[in-house]
């Protein structure tokens, strides 16, 4: 997608040889009609599976998954939550999840009532490394009974393997732009 493209060569920042930092448009700072034409780009590349639910994790993927919904006539957005909270006294879903950017586990964790077996779900997020919040994802979706209907990312490093673990299973993914590598503080994307 050439707008997300020009933003993370002008505004992005490669760290060391696999951090991207794009805080200033996508995952800090919001670059509000940037995400919209994401959210569009993704729901052209996903009507024909018809989602009836997004998911996604907070708290950097509920901006993305937001504007897709609105982009796929206002579907409903569930994002699961990192940490527990005196609310959410339901029955949950939960799996557990390793944070690349941060090293740390974490319980991935939403109500299940909120997630049906009759749900068709597009996973959303920012980023994807080596996957882990999307295994943890469809793990919740396994667990509803429910069906996945793909995964939308919005920025893949692709010298990573969650991309190609996922390619392998046969998940249908679309990733809005791919980082091949990282060079001297240059973020490097598949055609440059």
């Amino acid at each position: 997608m050439q707008a997300l493209r020009k933003a993370i060569q002008e505004q992005g920042k490669g760290i060391g040889t696999d951090i991207v930092e794009v805080g200033s448009f996508l995952n800090h700072r919001l670059d509000t009609g940037l995400m919209f034409q994401m959210g569009e780009h993704i729901a052209k590349a996903f009507a024909e599976d018809q989602p009836s639910l997004i998911l996604t994790v907070e708290a950097s993927g509920i901006a993305l998954a937001l504007a897709t919904a609105h982009c796929m006539k206002d579907i409903p957005v569930l994002f699961a939550k990192k940490t527990p909270a005196k609310t959410l006294n339901e029955a949950m879903l939960t799996t557990q999840v390793k944070s690349y950017t941060h090293g740390t586990a974490y319980t991935m964790r939403c109500a299940k009532a909120l997630m049906k077996p009759n749900d068709h779900v597009l996973i959303v997020d920012d980023f994807l490394a080596d996957g882990e919040a999307v295994r943890g994802m469809m793990d919740l979706v396994k667990q509803a009974g429910a069906t996945l209907a793909g995964v939308a990312i919005a920025i893949e490093k692709g010298f990573q393997p969650g991309g190609r673990n996922l390619r392998e299973q046969g998940v249908k993914l679309a990733s809005l732009s791919i980082v091949t590598a990282i060079k001297d503080g240059h973020i490097q994307l598949l055609d440059d």
